[in-house]
């Protein structure tokens, strides 16, 4: 709410100031110029090719113990004492399996995430740099904090388009 109340004040500053009438504005959605890059899409095709047989083997994981769990749950009064130990005790290490490999690909994936964003960044601040520049604006907000905006105000695209041809 606080966010809204300055945004208001802001723009009755701009609209009662004759100096800001001739300001030219725009708006970035910056993470959407990112993440809609040609270098970030072709990134998560990589990170899907590098990461994919360690989610397949999550899934495979998931669904032995979802079965496991099943069988118990449905069958857990025919089975015999020692199958049912056995079950719980292959359920539980299925289920630490999961954990600790879900844990490893996280933190794999966000080491990759990150250095995808170090890589990419400087690119991005460039063609944010000329898009602005090229455009002449005065001020540039983030596509966050605007409530509404309407198309021809927002350079998001723009600076998708520049930053794919910076390669």
């Amino acid at each position: 709410m606080r966010k809204l109340t300055q945004l208001v004040l802001l723009a009755a500053v701009f609209a009662a100031s004759p100096a800001f009438a001739d300001m030219k504005i725009a708006v970035l959605n910056y993470q959407m110029a990112l993440l809609e890059s040609d270098a970030a899409k072709r990134y998560a095709v990589d990170a899907e090719k590098k990461f994919g047989p360690q989610l397949n083997r999550l899934k495979t994981l998931e669904g032995d113990a979802k079965r496991i769990q099943d069988r118990l749950v449905k069958d857990g009064e025919k089975i015999a004492q020692a199958e049912r130990e056995r079950l719980e005790l292959e359920f539980k290490q299925k289920a630490r399996d999961f954990q600790f490999q879900s844990k490893e690909l996280n933190e794999a994936k966000a080491v990759a995430d990150r250095e995808m964003l170090q890589k990419l960044k400087p690119n991005l601040d460039k063609a944010v740099e000329e898009v602005i520049k090229k455009g002449g604006y005065d001020l540039v907000l983030d596509r966050g904090a605007v409530v509404d905006v309407k198309p021809q105000f927002d350079i998001t695209r723009q600076v998708i388009e520049r930053m794919n041809q910076l390669r």
